[in-house]
């Protein structure tokens, strides 16, 4: 027995969250006060309306006290909903005491529609804002027995069943399953418990869904965060790691503007043709180098790389495409590679920093083949056309790379290797499409502008 009561308590405790740590506040206070407010008036004003209509019918008999004491009951009782969203179980506690004593005094008071409403509300809004849930059931806890106690001095002493049960006098026959005595005593005990009940398990529920609300709503702010530090950590590395390789191509261009210069220094007068080369390579590299310094640099946060210093293989370029396409297929794809120029070694023309950037894209791309998707054959398209179109007023190159097959189950990626592609892409001003086929497979394609002719 003592066990199931303690379980029973143990169940009832957690349903009405005592020991939470959560506190339930108004999101606006402002507005909310402003909306109790004018609750607490609304209800002021249609009880003091209902007093006048039952005064008119002489429904309130004779009140001790003076004449305005009915009016001053109902402000008294619709007043403290001002702050029962402020001070809930205060708010409860005394309209539940106001209800006891006008109950006893005033009761045609006590009984109108309005008042009812603002002993239902003060309570409702007790349980379903009170910060402290134990303090709540000790409230409710008081109330309930207080209202209990009330209710069974009203079928004791307080308006006389006896009375109330006759007609002219003469005692009410029985007409039905109970005697009306019983019946009265069920229908009240009925009633009441609906009423006081459904104010505490109404505020009850209304307090979980909040508190549920306020879950969901920090669950999503938790992901958000999560998320936006993985695309941001994402962000950073990849264009630290741009700015490494950035790091090699302009010290190239540099050394060759300074190897260059020399070499024009030292011919200028025996040979102004071999100078005047000279420097037009020095021209040409200076303007690929600033040319990405202005693309990449102004984007990029600073970054140490301590092993930058080690010794480093040159960075593949566009044209070891189909080199990388023979490495796929020793590693179990198929892998077909097609270059498709507007003239023959044009695939050599194109700067290195792009055709790097491409590089890796058809790298990621057939890596996410071979790990992601059922396919065991691609093929990887090169196409160099310097043929104007719009947004590409020098011509573009692009990569393209294809397969038939259909995403593997349980091998989602993070989409880290794409967002590096669409950093590639904001760098050199490319565009692409990525994303499904219509006729089933998965297409990955870049295209990038081709920079203008040296004049």
């Amino acid at each position: 027995m003592d066990g199931g009561t303690s379980t029973l308590r143990s169940r009832v405790t957690a349903w009405f969250g005592v020991d939470s740590d959560w506190e339930r506040v108004p999101a606006d206070p402002d507005r909310t006060q402003r909306t109790d407010t004018a609750v607490a008036l609304a209800l002021m004003l249609s009880g003091l309306l209902g007093i006048e209509l039952i005064r008119s019918l002489d429904g309130l008999g004779d009140p001790p006290g003076p004449a305005f004491l009915p009016h001053l009951a109902v402000v008294a009782g619709t007043l403290p909903l001002v702050w029962r969203r402020r001070y809930p179980l205060v708010v409860a506690a005394v309209c539940s005491l106001h209800f006891l004593v006008v109950g006893l005094t005033l009761t045609a008071v006590a009984m109108t529609i309005s008042m009812q409403v603002v002993y239902f509300l003060a309570l409702f809004t007790g349980v379903a804002w009170a910060r402290d849930r134990r303090a709540m059931l000790v409230v409710v806890s008081g109330v309930v027995v207080a209202m209990t106690v009330w209710l069974v001095w009203q079928f004791a002493v307080g308006s006389g069943l006896e009375g109330l049960l006759t007609d002219n006098g003469k005692p009410l026959p029985r007409q039905g399953l109970f005697s009306p005595l019983v019946a009265y005593v069920i229908y009240s005990a009925v009633l009441n418990s609906v009423y006081f009940g459904g104010a505490i398990v109404g505020g009850q529920f209304a307090w979980r869904s909040a508190l549920q609300r306020d879950r969901v709503a920090e669950q999503a702010r938790t992901i958000t965060v999560q998320a936006d530090e993985l695309q941001r950590r994402a962000v950073v590395e990849e264009r630290l790691r741009i700015a490494r390789e950035l790091h090699d191509v302009v010290a190239h261009h540099v050394s060759v503007i300074g190897i260059q210069a020399a070499a024009a220094r030292r011919v200028l007068r025996r040979d102004p043709e071999a100078a005047e080369g000279a420097l037009r390579s020095v021209e040409t590299s200076s303007r690929d180098a600033v040319s990405q310094m202005r693309g990449l640099l102004g984007t990029l946060r600073s970054g140490d790389d301590e092993t930058a210093a080690s010794a480093r293989a040159p960075e593949p370029r566009l044209a070891d495409v189909p080199s990388l396409a023979g490495q796929s297929a020793a590693a179990g794809l198929d892998v077909e590679c097609r270059v498709v120029e507007d003239s023959p070694g044009a695939i050599a023309t194109v700067p290195d920093p792009v055709g790097l950037s491409l590089y890796r894209t058809v790298q990621e791309a057939l890596s996410n083949v071979r790990r992601h998707s059922t396919a065991s054959a691609a093929t990887v398209f090169v196409r160099i056309d310097r043929r104007p179109e719009p947004g590409f007023a020098h011509g573009y190159v692009e990569v393209e790379v294809l397969d038939a097959g259909s995403p593997r189950s349980g091998t989602s990626g993070t989409g880290l290797g794409l967002l590096g592609v669409r950093e590639r892409l904001s760098t050199h001003g490319g565009v692409s499409e990525i994303g499904p086929r219509v006729t089933g497979g998965y297409r990955v394609r870049v295209r990038m502008p081709l920079p203008g002719e040296p004049s």
